[in-house]
């Protein structure tokens, strides 16, 4: 029985030995005594058990690999970078990525390196923000013709992470908020500016106005005053009279007007009723003495200019012939 079972029991194990699986994207390399026999694909696999052997799997999926370089660029600022490259194994070239590169990775790593310091330098810092897609391109390009060869596939490449020195960012970011400041500051004077033009213009109007209401106040003060003459002279008091009327009238008017005020400090000098009477009597003396004047000029007779006299009194003012053309 025991030579029996003992056989079986190696039976099964030689069967078992004699099938694996493939998981999904992936490829498995068979060797035969140390040679390469086939690649087997996805699913339920044969081999010879001790003769045939799994060399190694390969994983058909997309995968990534994160590279960090430090460089300068031409203005002399260091910075740290982080390119990010996408790959995967051509499933038609499973033979030469498992074959001829040992260590993809690193041959990747050193492309990147290599491509990176080579483009950087040639930018300015603000350039190499600007243009970190070109960047990219640029590593992609020299990868794809490199590992095409080894059977790898570039899917993309990212620039994902700029990192200058901690001083540089710093320094950029005081450059950044004084640029900001000085916009605010011209923004600030430009409103500024506008409110005190809107100021003036408002005061000048105001004025405009003001002056206009005061125009038209005394208009009215002195239509009112010649309708009050006009009253007076109706009921037998002559202009002088009327006059004299209005004008105390309107003194007592002023001292109620400054006596309502509690918190006025002005004082009218002289406040009495015949300051108002001397006043009118001034006034009136003026006027007919302007009048008498200038009747006495007006009837005054004409005098002969002489040629080379530039006096004023050598003749009438309102005299406009030529002193030189005799009278007819």
């Amino acid at each position: 029985m025991e030579f029996i079972i003992i056989p079986l029991v190696f039976g099964v194990l030689f069967l078992f030995a004699c099938f694996f699986t493939v998981k999904q994207q992936t490829a498995v390399v068979v060797e035969r005594f140390g040679k390469f026999l086939s690649i087997r694909n996805s699913g339920l696999q044969l081999k010879i058990p001790v003769i045939d052997r799994i060399a190694g799997r390969v994983n058909l999926r997309i995968q990534q690999l994160d590279v960090i370089i430090e460089t300068k660029t031409k203005d002399n600022v260091f910075v740290k970078m982080k390119v990010s490259v996408q790959f995967k194994v051509i499933q038609e070239k499973v033979y030469e990525a498992f074959y001829k590169l040992e260590y993809p990775h690193d041959q990747i790593t050193a492309y990147v390196f290599d491509v990176v310091r080579a483009e950087v330098p040639k930018l300015k810092l603000d350039d190499v923000f600007e243009r970190k897609d070109d960047i990219a391109i640029a590593v992609k390009r020299e990868l794809n013709e490199a590992m095409m060869t080894y059977g790898y596939d570039i899917i993309n490449t990212l620039v994902t992470d700029i990192d200058p020195d901690m001083q540089v960012k710093n320094a950029m970011n005081r450059i950044n908020a004084a640029d900001r400041e000085k916009t605010a500051a011209e923004f600030e004077s430009e409103a500024q500016r506008i409110r005190i033009v809107a100021k003036a213009k408002a005061e000048a109007e105001s004025k405009r106005l003001q002056g206009q209401g005061i125009a038209d106040q005394r208009r009215e003060i002195a239509r009112g005053l010649v309708e009050s003459v006009e009253v007076l002279n109706n009921v037998g008091i002559n202009s002088q009279e009327a006059s004299a009327l209005i004008v105390v009238t309107q003194h007592y008017d002023t001292l109620q007007a400054i006596g309502a005020d509690t918190n006025s400090n002005l004082i009218l000098l002289p406040n009495s009723p015949q300051a108002g009477s001397d006043m009118l009597n001034n006034m009136v003396a003026s006027f007919t003495a302007s009048n008498q004047v200038g009747e006495v000029m007006k009837n005054a007779p004409k005098r002969i200019k002489k040629k080379d006299d530039h006096t004023s009194t050598d003749y009438n003012p309102s005299d406009t012939s030529n002193p030189e053309e005799p009278k007819k």
